[in-house]
């Protein structure tokens, strides 16, 4: 379809709206000016057969530490939030359809002064990608049935316990701003926390004295290194009370990667 061939919706959609500065940098990101490709999709099979339950899980492990989209449950703040990006349009009479165009040739030609790495997805994950977003953007409500469970959702796993001074808690393996779980207890004293990360994002773990949520409140007891594929340790002396573990790197704990740490006498 040529640009005059185009409706008056998919011409105007054409300049896509960024509503963060860091509109042109990261994966799965939407950049103003693309030739948006016409394809469909349906709540687990999309065009092409694109499977949108693999494309929530891979939307979430290759792009979520990046961009928001809320039924995904990401919060990134890196590149666009994606929600906002498409809702201007998508009120205007933007067809549903066309946004899977628009994802799939920024990740196929990604801006190169940007930080979306090169090659983060082609074939039939790329096609489940881009209709998972196509179907998600800027859509009330929370996903249902199978889509609701193909991703944990944040910190939901089992409280981590220190056991002979060691405190396991894993960042987590999706690529969500999460660690596995968002409580642990510890014995006063000498513990050594161990941040095990496989998800390729960069995280550490840090501690400080108190709740304090996804907001600091105060300088941080101790830090470990920064790791993406590795584990990150944190040696550290703590008192009875309570306690916030989190990642220091920006946007993180923002976006929801904290816990609550109780330390019992």
């Amino acid at each position: 379809m040529s640009l005059t061939d185009a409706t008056p919706a998919v011409r105007s959609s054409r300049q896509v709206r960024l509503r963060t500065p860091a509109a042109r940098t990261c994966a799965g990101g939407v950049l103003v000016a693309l030739a948006i490709a016409l394809a469909g999709c349906s709540s687990i099979k999309g065009g092409d057969n694109a499977n949108v339950i693999l494309g929530k899980q891979a939307f979430v492990a290759k792009c979520g530490s990046c961009h928001t989209l809320a039924r995904a449950e990401t919060k990134g703040s890196v590149g666009p939030n994606l929600d906002e990006a498409f809702r201007a349009d998508l009120a205007e009479g933007l067809q549903r359809s066309a946004i899977r165009g628009v994802v799939e040739d920024q990740v196929k030609i990604p801006n190169p002064e940007g930080a979306m790495p090169k090659d983060l997805a082609s074939g039939a994950i790329l096609a489940d990608i881009a209709a998972y977003v196509t179907q998600s953007a800027d859509a009330p409500g929370k996903d249902t049935g199978l889509l609701a469970t193909a991703v944990q959702a944040p910190g939901a796993g089992k409280p981590a316990v220190e056991a002979g001074g060691k405190l396991p808690i894993p960042a987590s393996p999706s690529g969500q701003l999460a660690y596995v779980t968002n409580k642990a207890t510890a014995t006063a004293g000498s513990v050594t926390i161990e941040m095990p990360n496989m998800s390729g994002v960069m995280h550490n773990i840090a501690i400080e004295a108190g709740e304090g949520g996804a907001t600091a409140k105060g300088t941080p007891i101790g830090a470990s290194q920064f790791v993406s594929k590795g584990t990150a340790t944190l040696k550290v002396s703590l008192k009875p009370g309570a306690y916030t573990f989190f990642c220091q790197a920006p946007g993180h704990r923002a976006a929801g990667m904290w816990g609550t740490l109780t330390v019992k006498p």
